[in-house]
C-alpha cells in the first residue's frame, strides 16, 4: 500500500495530537505535507514535527483550499462551527475527508453533508472513533455472535470527570452552544453513535431531561473572584481551583491539558496563562450554558430500549454500560477494560480483559487513522465505519434529544426528519 498524503487543517490537541501523531509513529503510511492553522505557535510546531516545507503552510484553511489539490486526503479539526464549508470545498477540490466530530451544530448542514459524500464518492469519513476502540468492537462482537441472546435493552453512562466538564464545558471551547454546540453533540455524540451501532436499527422516538444545575454564578462561594488567582477565599477547597486542576495532576490528562491551557506548558507558562485567560476563570463566573447532567431515553425499530446518563458530577471519567438480552447480560466498564458476560441458562459469569491503553479514546484515535488510510488506498469503494451518511443518524438523534430536553416532549424521529427535509428544499 503506497504512503497516503495528507494535509491537516486546526493543528490544535485533537489534529495534531490525537490524529496527526500517528504519521509520527507510521511514517511509511501516512505524510502530512501540508497544515493550515492560524496559531503562529501551533502552526510552526506541526510545520517543524512533519518537516513540512515553508510553501505549504497556510494562516488560514481558505488559502490552503484555494491551492492546487496538495494531497490525497484532509483531516478538518476546527471547531464545530468550522466544519462544513472546508468539509464541501475540500470534497470538491478531491480530497477525502476526516472530520472530527460533531460534523456541525446545524442539523440541515449535517444531512446536506451526507448527501454530499454520496454525490462525491469521496471517503468522507467523521471521527466517532468509539467503534475503532477494541472494547466497543469486542461488544459488538458479543452481540453479532449471539452471546446474550436478543438484545432488549442497554444502560449507558457517560462519566464526564468533575475535572473535565471545568475545562471543556465550562471554562473551555465547548461552554456555550451558542458559539459551539450543545453537550449532548459536542460531548455524547459519540454515544448515540455507539448505541446506534449495537442497537442495530434506526432510533424512532427520544426523550430527555437535563440542566444546567451547579456551574453557574449562584453556586459561587461568596466572596469568590472572576478569577482564581485574584485571590480565591475557598482555593483550598474548591475542586476546580484552576492552578490545582492544572499543575498538580501529574498523569496524561494532566499532560494534555496543560497543553491546550497554553502553548508554554511549563509551570511558569501555564499560570501565566492562567493568571487572565479563559481556564483561569471561576466555574462559577463563566459564560456557559451547556448542561452539567443530562439523561436521554430511546426506542429503536427492533423494540430495543435505552436509558443513557450523562453527568459531570463523578470522580472517574469514561463509559460503562450493562447490555440485556434474552438469554444473558453484559457489564462493561470502558475505565477499567473489563466485560462481564453473564450466560442465564449456564449462570456461567465470564470476564474478558481488553488490552488497550486508556489514553487516546482506548486506542480509538489511531484506530480512525488506520482504517482512513485503508479506505482512502481503497480510492472510495467502502464508506467504512462511520462514513458521513451513516453518521448523519447519531448526530440527528443527538438533534432530536436535545429539542425534546428543551419542549419538554417526546420527538418522533420520522416526523423530525421529514421537518429537516421541508427546511432543507424550502
Amino acid at each position: 500500500m503506497a504512503t497516503m498524503t495528507a494535509v491537516l487543517i486546526g493543528a490544535g490537541q485533537r489534529g495534531a495530537d490525537a490524529y496527526a501523531s500517528y504519521a509520527l509513529d507510521y511514517p511509511e503510511e501516512v505524510n502530512f505535507v501540508a497544515v493550515a492553522e492560524n496559531d503562529l505557535v501551533r502552526r510552526t510546531r506541526f510545520q517543524q514535527a512533519h518537516n513540512i516545507d515553508d510553501a505549504y503552510v497556510f494562516e488560514s484553511w481558505e488559502l490552503l483550499l484555494e491551492a492546487p489539490k496538495l494531497a490525497d486526503a484532509v483531516l478538518i479539526c476546527t471547531q464545530d462551527q468550522m466544519h462544513f464549508e472546508p468539509a464541501i470545498r475540500a470534497l470538491e477540490k478531491g480530497y477525502h475527508v476526516l472530520l472530527e466530530k460533531p460534523m456541525s451544530p446545524s442539523p440541515t448542514e449535517c444531512v446536506q453533508m451526507g448527501e454530499y459524500a454520496i454525490k462525491y464518492k469521496r471517503v468522507f469519513s467523521i471521527c466517532h472513533v468509539l467503534r475503532y476502540t477494541e472494547f466497543y468492537k469486542k461488544l459488538k462482537q458479543l452481540l453479532v455472535e449471539g452471546a446474550i441472546g436478543r438484545l432488549i435493552s442497554i444502560q449507558h453512562t457517560e462519566n464526564v470527570e468533575h475535572r473535565h466538564q471545568a475545562h471543556s464545558f465550562v471554562r473551555g471551547n465547548w461552554r456555550n452552544s451558542e458559539t459551539s454546540s450543545p453537550m449532548i453533540l459536542a460531548k455524547s455524540c459519540h454515544d448515540m453513535d455507539i448505541l446506534l451501532w449495537l442497537a442495530d436499527a434506526a432510533c424512532t422516538k427520544v426523550s430527555s431531561f437535563g440542566a444546567l444545575t451547579h456551574f453557574r454564578s449562584e453556586s459561587a462561594p461568596e466572596g469568590a473572584p472572576l478569577y482564581c488567582l485574584d485571590g480565591c477565599p475557598v482555593q483550598n477547597e474548591c475542586p476546580y481551583y484552576a492552578p490545582k486542576m492544572y499543575l498538580e495532576r501529574e498523569d496524561w490528562v494532566g499532560s494534555v491539558l496543560r497543553k491546550v491551557v497554553s502553548n508554554d506548558d511549563s509551570k511558569e507558562g501555564v499560570l501565566q496563562a492562567l493568571k487572565n485567560g479563559p481556564y483561569g476563570r471561576c466555574v462559577y463566573h463563566c459564560d456557559n450554558n451547556v448542561v452539567d447532567h443530562q439523561v436521554v431515553n430511546l426506542e429503536f425499530a427492533n423494540e430495543v430500549t435505552v436509558a443513557f446518563t450523562m453527568c459531570a458530577f463523578t470522580k472517574e471519567g469514561g463509559r460503562s454500560m450493562k447490555l440485556m438480552g434474552t438469554r444473558g447480560q453484559i457489564r462493561a466498564d470502558m475505565e477499567k477494560n473489563v466485560i462481564e458476560v453473564s450466560n442465564f441458562i449456564t449462570g456461567v459469569t465470564e470476564a474478558i480483559e481488553i488490552n488497550a491503553p486508556l489514553e487516546g479514546h482506548g486506542g480509538g484515535d489511531h484506530g480512525i487513522m488506520r482504517d482512513f488510510i485503508r479506505l482512502v488506498s481503497r480510492d472510495g469503494e467502502e464508506a467504512g465505519l462511520t462514513g458521513a451518511r451513516t453518521s448523519v443518524q447519531s448526530h440527528l438523534t443527538a438533534f432530536a434529544a436535545e429539542k425534546s430536553r428543551l419542549e419538554s416532549r417526546v420527538i418522533g424521529m420520522n416526523d423530525y426528519l421529514e421537518e429537516l427535509r421541508e427546511s432543507i428544499h424550502n
